[in-house]
């Protein structure tokens, strides 16, 4: 820290108890200066020559008969005015940077110029700021905290815009020419191996990181440190990157960790202030300076906080540039009076619309860019996966209603969801929530059942998903119809695939498409055939169930049993197969019950594996 000492007699000040200071002098004190709670007993002559106020003052006392002169507003209080007349005195004072500008603003008031005597307060302590403590990093710093309780005195003696000029530009100077001290104590950077010029031989020194100065700057009041770096911003000269760092370390610093510490009426106007504050100087460089996972906190923040639209605005927008960096756990942005739900899907649902947006210009700015290539892209695939697991996440929620998960879901492009199992997932969960709790979702109705469950596509269900779907009670009969349907036809492609090298090669030359048709319409007819052949044998089980019943207690030759649900899961795939040659991608409800665990068809061994159903979908009967 840089100092200056003025003055070089001893100091004579001497206390009288807590309110009274007086010199030690041979001569008796004739005047009185109260300056706040003090009462300082001191000699007029070194006063006067120094003091142009002084003597507008004394003259006043003289001409009312007083001897007591009474500042009142007096910057920099006691502290301040004893410095002044110590130097009046000429006794032994030492300035530095936390008392400089309290000196300064004092001997301002007190006009102690050029004009009264040469060498005068005014010039030196100008002298010490300009040669010292502007090309000091640490220092200006102090002043400039010291100064924030002078104002205006300090803004008017541009000591506040000097300091921030000296900061702001210390900043920008080379990490390579960086000379001065500073506060670091987050990760370090990797050391370098530099060549001096006086050096034969290389040495490992410890590289100055780029934002070395973010840290000492926090200890900055909001408004000055807004002031500091738009003045660093102004420069043109720094990354975005390490203005994001600055900004996030400045919010790590003086934002609380709890919600109730947030919005506690104490200090609520002040994080309103800080959140606006930063938002405001996030770099506008299309997102690239701040990570996804801050401005996602700092989103959460804004909205506890109550800050205005417009700001959220903005950090919805930023965001939406980068959700492909999110996690789940970012987009659990906790919900506000009036809303009923635990968090805001409202925000998520507008940045994932931002973000849709935002990849639809893309694409029309490129319009060679082909489906496939949009597919394969990356960012897209992770946002379609994040929206999945954050769908999974508020699906618990009881105040969810249908039509929020439902428009949310279809917010993402079908593009970004190759596979339906994240989607499935968080549609099982939402049915989950109804099916066993009737306080939550309890008015879901089989329409919405329906409704819910056509937002997948069976088709892109991994094996695990299809098997799980194809036990699920809480789905409905149609879905569930589709999911073995499917599985079945991608069983018997790959049995044909592996039999058949002459069908592998033609399979392969075909657009997936007309693969997907011609299987199809081969595995709709097999089925047909096959599933007459299962009626037949269910029409013969029927009048003779006694006989029935008994030979499959008694026979050894493998008869398997069929539950009901299955029998009525093969009867649809028939009448499939029959009518339609198809069956659509989207689920639809069916009617009839799928509990009546007393009927059941017997298959015989051959029927059942020509008919080419999974052995995972048989139930094999008890011998």
């Amino acid at each position: 820290m840089k100092f200056m000492k003025l003055g070089s007699k001893p100091d004579a000040f001497q206390v009288d108890g807590k309110c009274i200071r007086h010199v030690t002098s041979d001569l008796a004190t004739d005047i009185i200066i109260k300056v706040g709670d003090l009462k300082f007993y001191l000699h007029k002559f070194p006063l006067l020559s120094k003091s142009n106020h002084m003597q507008k003052l004394v003259q006043k006392a003289s001409e009312d008969n007083c001897d007591e002169i009474n500042m009142v507003d007096f910057p920099g209080g006691p502290n301040a005015f004893e410095i002044c007349a110590k130097f009046c005195y000429g006794m032994a004072v030492t300035l530095n940077a936390y008392n400089v500008v309290a000196a300064r603003c004092a001997a301002e008031y007190l006009e102690m110029t050029e004009d009264v005597d040469r060498g005068n307060l005014i010039f030196k302590i100008e002298v010490f700021l300009i040669s010292s403590i502007f090309h000091s990093w640490k220092d200006s710093i102090i002043v400039l905290r010291t100064a924030k309780s002078l104002l205006p005195w300090s803004e008017n003696l541009k000591i506040v815009g000097r300091c921030i000029d000296s900061i702001a530009s210390k900043t920008s100077v080379d990490p390579a020419n960086i000379t001065w001290s500073y506060t670091y104590n987050r990760k370090l950077s990797v050391q370098d191996k530099i060549v001096g010029d006086s050096m034969k031989l290389q040495e490992k020194i410890e590289s100055v990181p780029k934002d070395w100065w973010v840290e000492d700057i926090c200890e900055l009041e909001i408004d000055l440190y807004k002031r500091v770096m738009t003045a660093v911003k102004s420069k043109g000269r720094m990354d975005g990157a390490v203005i994001g760092e600055a900004l996030k370390t400045y919010a790590v610093r003086w934002l609380p960790d709890s919600v109730d510490a947030l919005v506690s009426g104490v200090h609520s106007w002040r994080n309103k202030l800080l959140v606006e504050t930063i938002a405001c100087l996030l770099p506008s460089d299309n997102g690239v300076g701040c990570s996804c996972s801050f401005l996602l906190k700092l989103l959460k923040v804004a909205v506890l906080a109550g800050i205005d639209d417009s700001s959220k605005e903005d950090l919805v927008k930023r965001i939406s540039l980068k959700l492909h960096e999110a996690s789940v756990k970012d987009l659990l942005i906790p919900a506000r009076s009036p809303q009923t739900t635990l968090y805001d899907v409202g925000m998520v649902q507008s940045i994932v619309n931002q973000y849709m947006t935002h990849e639809q210009r893309s694409q029309d700015v490129e319009p060679g860019k082909s489906a496939g290539f949009v597919l394969g892209h990356g960012s897209l695939l992770s946002v379609g996966k994040l929206i999945d697991g954050y769908l999974g996440e508020i699906a618990h929620d009881p105040n969810l209603s249908l039509t929020s998960f439902i428009d949310l879901s279809c917010s993402v492009s079908e593009l970004a969801r190759p596979v339906h199992d994240g989607l499935y997932k968080a549609i099982d969960i939402y049915l989950k929530m109804g099916y066993f709790c009737l306080q939550e979702h309890p008015s879901l109705t089989k329409a919405e059942r329906k409704k819910i469950c056509g937002l997948m596509d069976v088709k892109k269900l991994t094996m695990e998903a299809s098997m799980h779907a194809a036990q699920n009670d809480r789905l409905p009969l149609r879905v569930v119809v589709q999911v073995l349907f499917f599985e079945q036809v991608k069983a018997a492609t790959r049995a044909q695939s592996r039999n058949s090298d002459a069908r592998t090669t033609c399979v392969s030359k075909m657009s997936p498409d007309e693969e997907w048709d011609k299987t199809m319409g081969e595995d709709c007819r097999s089925l047909k055939k096959k599933m007459s052949e299962v009626e037949t044998n269910e029409d013969g089980g029927q009048k003779n169930s006694k006989m029935g019943k008994k030979k499959s207690r008694n026979s050894k030759s493998g008869v398997q049993l069929l539950p009901s649900r299955s029998r009525r899961i093969f009867d649809k795939l028939w009448v499939v197969g029959v009518g339609k040659g198809h069956v659509e991608n989207r689920s639809s409800e069916t009617s009839g019950s799928s509990q009546s665990p007393s009927s059941a068809v017997v298959v015989r061994d051959n029927t059942t594996k020509s008919s080419g159903v999974p052995s995972r979908h048989r139930r094999h009967s008890v011998s």
